[in-house]
């Protein structure tokens, strides 16, 4: 059985970083594409991030380029999403989510069947 948890969030001011864990069990994670994703109350979730399988392709949203990284320690099964930066409009809640594939071009694509239960981040002063 799948099982993701996220950490790492927390109340952060604008301009400063957070890392968030995606500890992976039931599974081993390289066999996965794994996604970022979140939602602010009151806005429909969005994706944030996502890296390949195998060969570690990234992919990022416009709002966060140049800001967050995304990378994946296989042997601890676990991902990472650094986020620095922070702007208050990055505040909402974050989850990793699973595929077992996914297409990185211009979007991040995948059959996304596997979440945690989130972690809010909080920017603001």
């Amino acid at each position: 059985q799948v099982q993701l948890v996220e950490s790492g969030g927390g109340l952060v001011q604008p301009g400063g970083s957070l890392r968030l864990t995606c500890a992976a069990s039931g599974f081993t994670s390289d066999a996965y594409g794994v996604g970022w994703f979140r939602q602010a109350p009151g806005k429909e979730r969005e994706g944030v991030s996502c890296i390949s399988n195998s060969d570690g392709v990234t992919y990022y949203a416009d709002s966060v380029k140049g800001r967050f990284t995304i990378s994946r320690d296989n042997l601890k099964n676990t991902v990472y999403l650094q986020m620095n930066s922070l702007k208050p409009e990055d505040t909402a809640v974050y989850y990793c989510a699973t595929s077992p594939w996914v297409q990185i071009g211009r979007q991040c694509f995948g059959h996304f069947d596997s979440w945690g239960q989130g972690t809010q981040v909080t920017v603001s002063s």
